[in-house]
């Protein structure tokens, strides 16, 4: 057990003495307070505190960490508020321990929403200060090493919140050791069993391969030497879980993964690991395309290393990643290198800044969630990436998860650059947006200001950031267009009674909201747009509870279509409506307003509910590209099929689908789906077709 004077002569180490005093002094401070508090297993309270400043000590973190790990249950469990603990050590210190005090226990619906509601509170605390995520990790590690003396089924849930949360921020955060340790004791946990027999067969296999293993270790240590190089050459062993996850994922047996040798090589500078590099490759044969430059293109959360794979004796494959010492603390501790080195500057800055951004995206994507389960599920996607890099056309590199695309390519290098791309070259060739990316691609963006992102870009975006906004801009967009549609239909029903939305007093219309449950006049009119409620009948009630007085029926206009009104306006595609055509809309409770042509059978089913039957009539600006079908009747030629699709070419009229269908041995149907204008721009098109020779006629399909 970690006693106050151990810690103390730890931090002795490397904080300066009145630095250590104040530690110390936190320590009597918790004690005090936590005075008569037992943990679940017997012991006194202030033992939680002060073995979660040991491991933030071990790390080598700031004073200030240690305070606040010293008294982080303190605002929860004891009657001592945040004030005070501010007068007797500070602000900061005080802000620290009030982001990483246990979160307030809400009342959720389900365990899932109260840890992602918990989870959100953490981004935003570590968004002040980014130690309290290191206080955090280093009281969940704790927590991990002592779940022995809780009853199995709390053990097994935080154990699955912890590999399915805090392992992957640490990993994250670069800090591999927490990691590791947390992966192992919650696998140990979670599947005792299988844990228990990795372990045997890691023993097992430890002791017959210790020889060989100590044998190429001495072989690339002699050549290193001679070689002039100052280094350390370690033997590594894959921990448990890794093991586990190996075996899984790759389908392969416990004696397949073993059978790699693993060694890690501690070099004085980063000169001197490309010259190792260089020597071990001349020891032993490299394996084709598994060297990778991890000091040239860090990861994401700093980690620098060089990695390859080379073929030993007996061919035994030899996994081996090359460092510096200050990499090898990084690649152990992460940001909470950051103040073991932050006198050096860069390189801990560059692990501290990259940390600041990653928890400056968590914040932007919970702003855009529509829930704190919708965000959750994001940091999940983003917590666990296989990397591939990029470059954009200025050689800026950008880092993104492999099966990336262009279109989170686009929203990594902006959120405006993603909502407004429209195409994609890739090493200089045009390219489809949802084309996987590969590392070494030179990627550059094409954009439009009057883009806007398409819903079919979810089925391929992969990153939290891509998805969070094209969802956000969806939301937006659908409201946006439902407000204006549920406008337009309210004030038409309106006018049909010699009045409008504007002619309503303000004062009532406000009451008659809040009667139906309505928080402001744009969820209204969000129903109606959807057809939750119907225009006219809301129309009427508007009138009775507002404007008092008998209701007189008028003649009104009806609802102009312009085709620009978006995702709440959709075109029936039983007849494929075109503008010139007579048109009636009907309001579906899914789909919101479906234009119909006058004469569509279907239009003549649907009116029963007369009520939600909307009068029509195109605008004089329409604007875009509609769907219609055509039938053309041709004589069996060959080639007929290519003479019809290149006159429509010529006529630059999109062909959306084609597909013939035999009438009999001398005659064939042709029909086609293309994108048209207007009527008048049909009639061109079908004058053109009746032109062209063996071709006997040519119809709309109306239904």
């Amino acid at each position: 057990m970690q006693t106050i004077d151990a810690l103390n002569n730890t931090l002795r180490t490397y904080l300066n003495p009145e630095q250590a005093n104040h530690v110390k002094r936190a320590y009597f401070f918790a004690e005090q307070a936590h005075y008569g508090q037992r943990r679940r297993s017997g012991e006194p309270y202030v033992t939680h505190p002060l073995a979660v400043a040991g491991i933030l000590a071990d790390m080598h973190m700031d004073h200030q960490s240690l305070i606040a790990a010293m008294l982080h249950d303190v605002i929860e469990d004891t009657g001592i508020e945040k004030s005070a603990i501010g007068e007797q050590f500070g602000p900061a210190v005080a802000e620290l321990v009030d982001g990483v005090s246990k979160l307030t226990q809400m009342e959720f619906e389900s365990l899932e929403e109260k840890q992602a509601e918990n989870f959100q509170k953490m981004a935003l605390a570590m968004a002040r200060d980014i130690r309290v995520i290191l206080v955090k990790l280093a009281d969940r590690l704790h927590n991990m090493r002592t779940l022995g003396v809780l009853n199995t089924n709390k053990a097994r849930r935080i154990a699955r919140e912890t590999l399915e949360i805090y392992a992957p921020i640490a990993m994250r955060l670069g800090m591999n050791n927490v990691r590791m340790e947390f992966e192992d004791l919650g696998f140990g946990v979670l599947y005792p069993m299988r844990a228990r027999r990795i372990d045997a067969a890691i023993r097992q296999a430890r002791g017959n391969r210790k020889e060989l293993v100590e044998k190429i270790r001495d072989q690339i240590q002699a050549t290193l030497d001679q070689e002039g190089h100052d280094v350390a050459v370690i033997g590594r062993e894959k921990h448990l879980y890794s093991i586990y996850r190996k075996m899984k994922s790759k389908r392969k047996s416990f004696s397949e993964i073993m059978d790699i040798y693993a060694f890690r090589i501690i070099a004085d500078s980063v000169d001197t690991c490309y010259r190792v590099l260089g020597c071990i490759h001349s020891l032993y044969k490299p394996v084709p395309g598994e060297f990778k430059d991890y000091i040239a293109i860090p990861k994401a959360n700093g980690y620098q290393s060089l990695h390859t794979v080379l073929m030993g004796m007996h061919g035994v494959p030899i996994e081996v990643q090359i460092r510096t010492r200050e990499m090898e603390d990084m690649a152990n501790n992460g940001i909470a290198a950051h103040w073991l080195y932050k006198s050096d500057g860069e390189s801990a800055n560059g692990s501290h800044a990259r940390a600041r951004e990653w928890v400056q995206g968590l914040l932007e994507m919970q702003q855009r969630a529509g829930n704190s389960l919708e965000f959750i599920e994001s940091v999940k996607i983003d917590l666990f990436p296989d990397e591939i890099y990029v470059f954009t056309p200025k050689g800026r590199i950008l880092e993104l998860p492999s099966r990336a695309t262009a279109v989170d390519f686009a929203y990594a290098v902006h959120t405006d650059v993603g909502n407004s791309c429209v195409a994609c070259r890739i090493n200089r060739r045009l390219a489809p947006l949802s084309e996987p990316l590969e590392s070494g691609q030179t990627v550059e963006i094409l954009t439009s200001a009057g883009a806007r992102p398409n819903p079919s870009w979810l089925d391929y975006a992969v990153t939290a950031k891509a998805r969070s906004n094209i969802h956000h801009f969806l939301k937006r967009q659908t409201h946006e267009d439902s407000v204006a549609l549920g406008r337009t239909l309210l004030d038409k029903s309106l006018a049909d009674f010699s009045s409008s939305l504007d002619k309503l007093s303000g004062e009532n219309l406000a009451q008659y909201l809040a009667q139906h449950g309505y928080e402001d006049l744009e969820d209204l009119l969000v129903d109606v747009a959807r057809g939750s409620r119907l225009p006219l009948v809301t129309a009427q009630q508007l009138l009775r509870e507002v404007e008092t007085g008998p209701l007189r029926e008028g003649d009104s206009e009806p609802v102009a279509i312009r085709g620009t009104e978006g995702f709440m306006v959709s075109y029936a595609r039983c007849c494929h409506p075109i503008p010139g055509d007579a048109i009636e809309g009907y309001l579906s409770s899914e789909k919101g307003m479906v234009v119909h042509r006058g004469g569509c059978n279907n239009l003549a089913d649907l009116r029963d509910n007369a009520e939600r039957l909307v009068a029509l009539r195109w605008d004089d600006e329409v604007a875009g590209s509609y769907p219609v079908e055509l039938r053309v009747e041709v004589q069996n030629r060959r080639g007929m099929i290519a003479v019809i699709a290149t006159r429509i070419n010529s006529m630059g009229v999109n062909i959306e689908k084609i597909s013939t269908d035999n009438k009999d041995y001398q005659f064939t149907y042709v029909n086609m789906e293309l994108l048209v204008q207007n009527r008048v721009h049909l009639a061109r098109i079908m004058k053109r077709l009746r032109a062209i020779k063996h071709v006997r006629k040519v119809v709309r399909l109306k239904n």
